[in-house]
């Protein structure tokens, strides 16, 4: 910009860039990477990312990727957010999770959190919580009438709601103001215990609670439709918004069945969402959910003032991981952000060691400043639908809703929630999506922070008191750390029992350029099935191996080097390393064309990316066990 040209835009000096030119530079990037053939859009291809539920991230999005016209926030569909104002005037509710039984314990975990930033109660009640009886107790000195109360009761959804119900009429809290929900959903306890023997009871029970909620109590809402059982059991992303869009619809016809009306029945409703460390598929989930059930209210005839959906989003406990678990800290603090910018009216944020048992002071302070720091000092809910108008986020929203539909009326076509959980359907579908996802997690394509990428062995484990188990049953319960906890403790008991660790041996061959990545490679992938690696200073050879490997007290060992490097030493390394006692040589690296050369002189296996770790160390972990 010049004193004689004022109104000239920078961007005016720089030439407009179009989409081939940028394939261009990605051809140039990947030539250099070692693939050639691609060019055009098959360069782009290349960097593409495939999700579940058949949605393909592309690397580059523009105007004309762009979905439909998202609307605007507090009016149908509802994408951007469920009410005009979002959370910007009093920020999204901050819900704590207690488990406790013990009422006193209970109540000291609650009374803490109330007083250190927390905005609503959820709490356990019956089986597996706090006893229905000692429901007073466990909510003695929280002021009814400015904290909001939800419960998590299983069976026992009746009886401790109508306990609620009492302690708000004694505390002389006017019930018109009371706020929460009281947690019935006889689907969701269906799913998650597979007992169908009160259903119909519990339906007539829960509408029940609705009618009174809806005539006395209209700041409560009386069921909840969780989608976590299905998130818990393995399924994707869009089978969770299908499997709760059959739900609510299933509540819907029992209430208008019994005569409440549309926009009541819509208002007894609140949704139950996992939010997931991964941050644009979280914001999308939640933004897709909202379309989807405008959608069924508005084929409902609700009304456009009772049709926006209330949100709760949890964050998800299949990401917790037992080992290490201080990494859970970045986990919930990214799916939490999620929550919020996905338009959430509430996050609940579950302390680190939640998948270790009941969780301290320390951790559920952590959980509660995780959103005190993200709604004080990053103000994130100052912003009405900050991802909004991004190519990539409203494309993802609709792919996701799409798929959400579509899985949506295949429940519907077997007869609805209930039938397609009687038929054991949607039980099968999520088997199958969780062993695809089992499957990626095996073969490390799906990473998992101190578990299955950079493991610490020497790390202190965490205990805590055990947790009360959680009602069963019915869908089973993962985590993405299942089968690598399965080694750990695997690695733990031959600890117990020998006083050290399996180990193996590195091997590295050759000047440290040539081995520094595949030693790199081989200890992280041994340690993450907690076996201890050993090496030496420096590299060996076919002469030196034999010592090597009687010092370091393996009884197995792996061959780190380039494959320039095991042309001209590996065979004869390992077959030093056989005669010197190793029960099993692993190479580091694919064999190409040598395979029969190595296997030949001892190799027994190779390991690289992209292979079945859960099986090499398993496989491992035998040959070590018997030894």
């Amino acid at each position: 910009m010049t004193a004689e040209s004022p109104e000239l835009p920078l961007a005016a000096a720089f030439p407009d860039a179009d989409r081939e030119q940028w394939q261009r530079l990605v051809e140039g990037v990947l030539r250099k990477s070692g693939v050639t053939e691609a060019s055009g859009a098959a360069a782009e291809d290349a960097l593409a990312t495939d999700l579940q539920d058949g949605i393909r991230i592309r690397p580059l999005y523009t105007a004309e990727d762009g979905a439909a016209a998202p609307g605007h926030p507090g009016f149908p569909p509802f994408v951007r957010a469920g009410r005009p104002e979002g959370t910007t005037v009093a920020g999204w509710d901050v819900r704590q999770r207690h488990v406790h039984t013990d009422p006193r314990r209970a109540n000291e975990s609650v009374l803490a959190d109330l007083e250190n930033g927390v905005t609503s109660v959820w709490l356990t009640v019956g089986d597996g919580g706090v006893p229905v009886s000692g429901l007073e107790q466990a909510l003695q000195g929280v002021y009814l009438d400015l904290a909001a109360v939800v419960l998590d009761a299983g069976a026992d959804f009746a009886a401790a709601a109508e306990e609620l119900l009492r302690l708000y009429t004694a505390s002389g809290a006017p019930l018109g103001e009371a706020a929460g929900c009281l947690g019935a959903d006889p689907l969701g306890l269906l799913a998650r215990t597979g007992d169908d023997a009160k259903l119909r009871l519990q339906l007539e029970s829960a509408v029940r609670l609705a009618e009174r909620c809806s005539a006395e109590a209209p700041g409560l809402r009386a069921l909840a439709v969780d989608a976590l059982p299905y998130h818990e059991a393995g399924g994707s992303a869009a089978e969770e918004l299908g499997t709760s869009l059959a739900t609510g619809v299933g509540y819907l016809r029992q209430l208008t069945g019994a005569g409440l009306g549309i926009d009541d029945a819509c208002r007894q409703l609140e949704f139950r969402y996992a939010a997931t460390a991964d941050q644009f598929l979280t914001i999308a989930k939640l933004r897709a959910a909202r379309r989807l059930w405008a959608r069924v209210a508005e084929v409902c005839g609700a009304s456009p003032a009772a049709a926006a959906q209330r949100q709760h989003a949890v964050t998800s406990t299949v990401m917790m991981t037992r080992r290490d678990p201080w990494v859970n800290m970045l986990r919930t603090t990214v799916a939490g952000l999620s929550a919020g910018v996905g338009g959430a009216e509430a996050v609940t944020v579950l302390p680190f060691d939640a998948a270790l048992g009941l969780p301290d002071a320390f951790a559920r302070r952590i959980a509660r400043n995780t959103q005190s720091v993200l709604l004080e000092e990053s103000h994130l809910s100052k912003v009405i639908d900050p991802a909004g108008g991004s190519w990539y986020v409203e494309s993802l929203t609709d792919e996701l809703a799409r798929a959400a539909w579509a899985w949506f009326q295949e429940i519907e076509g077997a007869g609805g929630q209930a039938a397609a959980l009687r038929s054991g359907m949607i039980a099968g579908r999520l088997a199958e999506t969780w062993q695809r996802r089992t499957d990626d997690l095996a073969r490390r394509r799906e990473p998992i922070t101190g578990v299955s990428e950079f493991p610490h062995l020497a790390e202190p484990p965490v205990h805590r008191e055990p947790a009360p188990a959680p009602i069963g049953g019915g869908l089973p319960r993962v985590r993405r750390d299942d089968a690598y906890e399965r080694l750990r403790s695997r690695s733990d008991a031959h600890l117990a029992a020998s006083g050290a660790r399996p180990k193996v041996f590195l091997a590295a061959l050759g000047p440290v350029a040539a081995h520094t990545a595949r030693l790199a490679f081989a200890a992280n992938l041994f340690q993450a099935g907690g076996i201890e690696t050993v090496q030496e200073p420096g590299p060996v050879d076919a002469e030196s191996v034999a010592e090597a490997f009687a010092r370091s007290g393996a009884r197995t060992a792996c061959l780190c080097a380039s494959d320039a490097v095991y042309g001209e030493q590996a065979a004869a390394v390992a077959a030093a390393l056989k005669s010197a006692g190793a029960v099993r040589v692993h190479l580091a690296g694919r064999p190409g064309e040598r395979r029969e050369e190595f296997t030949a002189a001892g190799v027994d296996s190779f390991v690289f990316a992209g292979c079945d770790a859960v099986e090499v160390l398993s496989s491992a972990l035998d040959v070590m066990e018997v030894a």
